[in-house]
């Protein structure tokens, strides 16, 4: 859809996912999967590629990003869209993930287990990544059996259990698989350790309004970035557009043309129909 709109695209993986560096914490410090190093990362590319200014889109974690960047670095982006992550804004005072877990939002309890290191301990083999990686796309047991839960995480004894996904192909899910084994899933499950990190590193931050135009696409049977989560965007965003899709986390597998069409017609409204305007 992009390249057919006249767009570059570049899609870089995370720290710690595909083929890029996935440094050991400890030795390594977990600065290097913080957000502020993700956005430094970003800017660096975009610099690599003589970018002065860029639209940026993500999902999930590199939804999160998208946002950091414009806070870190806000002279880079001219377009903003995150489909399902919604804006948690920097804050002066911290909150331990157990107590939004325990007060306020129960279904992030899976991610004190996934940074708990007992996950990446008890999946280490291709085969048992492949039925993790099964699972996290939709994949059940004959009888249902789930092998995550939002409010308690991996549900080890089912790992055995999963079917098929059914938002990926046999060879896309084999090739999911070798690229998590390259590293385990040591290193992308170290973005669930880095949350003090994060809040220590955007004390530093003058602001918290994004200026330029943003689209956020809910996913409104998300079980985890639940509706309630993206309430009162709009005083972060002056240019904010907001639209929906009846899908849960995995939007841009579940409804693919839609989600393209929603980004393509935000894309149309407010990047390029000003620049013809311009003309």
């Amino acid at each position: 859809m992009f390249l057919e709109m006249g767009l570059r695209v570049v899609c870089p993986d995370m720290m710690g996912y595909g083929r890029t560096d996935a440094p050991d914490v400890p030795p390594e410090s977990l600065s290097y999967y913080g957000l502020k190093r993700a956005a430094d990362d970003v800017k660096e590319l975009a610099k690599q590629l003589g970018l002065s200014r860029i639209i940026l889109g993500g999902h999930d974690w590199g939804g999160a990003i998208v946002y950091r960047v414009a806070l870190w670095h806000p002279e880079l982006i001219s377009h903003l869209f995150s489909i399902c992550t919604p804006y948690l804004p920097p804050t002066k005072h911290f909150v331990s993930l157990e107590d939004v877990v325990k007060t306020k939002f129960p279904q992030f309890g899976y991610q004190i287990h996934l940074a708990s290191g007992q996950v990446e301990k008890a999946i280490v083999s291709k085969g048992q990544i492949r039925q993790f990686l099964k699972a996290r796309y939709g994949g059940h047991g004959p009888k249902g059996e789930a092998l995550f839960s939002p409010q308690k995480g991996v549900i080890f004894e089912n790992l055995p259990k999963i079917g098929p996904s059914p938002l990926m192909t046999e060879r896309e899910m084999d090739y999911y698989a070798d690229e998590y084994t390259k590293h385990s899933l040591h290193s992308t499950l170290n973005w669930y350790r880095t949350r003090k990190l994060n809040y220590e590193e955007e004390l530093t931050l003058e602001k918290s309004i994004i200026d330029v135009p943003v689209l956020f696409v809910q996913a409104l049977q998300d079980a985890v970035l639940t509706p309630d989560l993206a309430r009162g965007m709009e005083q972060y965003f002056p240019k904010l557009t907001r639209r929906e899709v009846a899908t849960g986390h995995w939007a841009l597998w579940e409804a693919p043309e839609e989600v393209n069409g929603i980004i393509r017609d935000w894309l149309d409204i407010v990047a390029f129909e000003p620049a013809k305007s311009s003309l």
